[in-house]
């Protein structure tokens, strides 16, 4: 009878693990339908709720909409939990952390009391923004995206290593040239102002008077718009590039396309269609 109930319980561990990880299936598609509209409906309710006019008025409403997201997203946290062999595969990855944090400010508001309670209550509760991080999961593109700049760190790093450099050169060029007078009042000064005049931010406290202090600072404004091409070139490049590998694999006749199977025992993701065991593990992907 226990190896019975064992078995029932595996099968429906089984089948929640289907539906919540997995979005190839019927169920799966459901579920992350209906994930992805209270994700977005939370996130209303958070904007409306930071209106003055709104937030007084709806206040007792606002609370009771939270607290059903909340219990929500509480069961679907602890479903995910329960629903792998190795939970803290799950608890302490990306979305784990992100699903955590988007899950209990309202939990966190019981320990909070006194005069301050409401002000500790709003605070906590802006946490809900993190739920916007978890609508990137369901987007197909975003796993190529994020491959690409992946791909372009070692070159975008040294890129932003060559705009450090410059920007010490030129803000203590400008701290000679200009001097406290204009402003310049130091180096790492000079230094922040060639930073935010580069990046075309422009904040305007601080600006150069002397006619060569002005045409450092043109080939400066200048070098900034060129500055700001370079990464997106190089992500651009890296996201081609990986497109055109995908196409070229399509190709091949022995090409398996990946699906969104994961693992129940250890959370590894990218299974090929067919695939009866898990690629790290061995653990069987179904039964």
């Amino acid at each position: 009878m226990a190896v019975n109930d064992r078995h029932i319980s595996s099968k429906w561990r089984r089948k929640i693990h289907e539906v919540i990880y997995e979005a190839d299936t019927p169920g799966g598609k459901i579920f992350d339908i209906i994930l992805l509209v209270i994700i977005i409906i939370s996130l209303v309710l958070v904007m409306m709720e930071s209106v003055p006019a709104y937030g007084k008025k709806y206040a007792d409403e606002f609370i009771v909409a939270e607290w059903i997201i909340t219990i929500f997203f509480t069961i679907e946290y602890i479903l995910r939990v329960i629903s792998i062999n190795k939970p803290a595969k799950y608890i302490f990855s990306f979305y784990g952390i992100i699903d955590l944090l988007s899950t209990i400010p309202l939990y966190l508001t019981f320990f909070f009391g006194g005069l301050n309670a409401l002000l500790a209550v709003r605070s906590l509760r802006l946490l809900r923004v993190f739920r916007i991080l978890k609508v990137t999961r369901y987007i197909g593109e975003a796993d190529k995206l994020s491959k690409a700049i992946r791909s372009s760190g070692p070159k975008i790093a040294v890129f932003l290593f060559a705009v450090l450099v410059v920007s010490i050169i030129m803000g203590t060029l400008m701290y000679l040239v200009e001097g406290p007078e204009s402003g310049f009042v130091s180096i790492p000064v000079s230094i922040y102002w060639c930073i935010v005049t580069l990046t075309t931010v422009g904040f305007g406290d601080i600006a150069p008077v002397t006619p060569l202090g002005q045409f450092l600072a043109t080939l400066i404004m200048i070098m900034g718009y060129g500055i700001i091409a370079v990464p997106t070139g190089i992500v651009s490049a890296e996201y081609s590039q990986s497109k055109k590998e995908n196409n070229r694999l399509k190709e091949d006749p022995e090409y398996r396309h990946v699906n969104t199977q994961i693992c129940q025992n250890c959370h590894s993701k990218k299974h090929q269609d067919g695939a009866a065991f898990c690629h790290k593990c061995g653990y069987p992907l179904d039964e």
